[in-house]
């Protein structure tokens, strides 16, 4: 398999990390969707990462659908998520709201980098969805004390949440600090002192358009 776009990325790490806890081999072509979308663009018309080609030459992107299928691939005793139940969706709760404040992120960050002049309005909302997603969040994880959101096993919700926060963090430098969220905080140091998160990371860079 191949897994395109840096471990920058939210979605990407996600993806990594995931794939190594699964014991899958991988290799991995850390391209950047401005600084070589023609190489990204054959796999994958929407030049967007993380895009994962299997062995069988299929590309999938989108990182949810992407550990969809590497679940299915381990089976369900395996996986990172509950198969069924109040679990199940209180995971996807969760990631829905990693998602969006990783998503809200990204527009904050090209708000900011690529416009002359940002939009006022336009930042100040993706602020209030990115700070809302965070208090959820800090609740949750607050309430439960078993080392991982749902027990003693690391699963997908745990991965994302920490790959979020350290996105939010080094893209966009003091907007949003854990002071005020210190459970993530404590999370997110619990996951970034494993190996396989130290592993599969790279500082954060902006590539814009032109650049390599």
């Amino acid at each position: 398999m191949l897994l395109i776009g840096q471990y920058d990325s939210p979605f990407v790490r996600r993806v990594g990390i995931a794939l190594r806890l699964y014991g899958m081999a991988f290799d991995h072509a850390p391209w950047s969707t401005f600084g070589d979308a023609e190489r990204i663009a054959a796999y994958n018309p929407l030049i967007r990462v993380p895009t994962l080609v299997f062995d069988d030459g299929v590309a999938l992107m989108d990182s949810a659908a992407i550990l969809d299928v590497l679940d299915e691939m381990v089976g369900a005793d395996r996986a990172m998520i509950a198969r069924q139940g109040p679990d199940r969706r209180e995971a996807l709760r969760l990631m829905a709201l990693a998602a969006g404040a990783a998503d809200k992120g990204v527009s904050l960050l090209y708000e900011r980098a690529l416009r002359t002049e940002a939009l006022d309005l336009w930042v100040e909302r993706c602020r209030t969805q990115v700070t809302g997603a965070l208090q959820a969040l800090e609740a949750a994880r607050a309430a439960r004390a078993t080392p991982w959101l749902f027990g003693e096993t690391l699963g997908h919700a745990d991965v994302l949440l920490t790959t979020m926060l350290r996105f939010v963090r080094e893209a966009l430098p003091g907007v949003f600090e854990l002071d005020g969220w210190p459970a993530l905080a404590a999370h997110a140091a619990r996951c970034e002192a494993l190996p396989v998160f130290q592993e599969i990371a790279q500082p954060y860079r902006l590539v814009k358009p032109g650049e390599a």
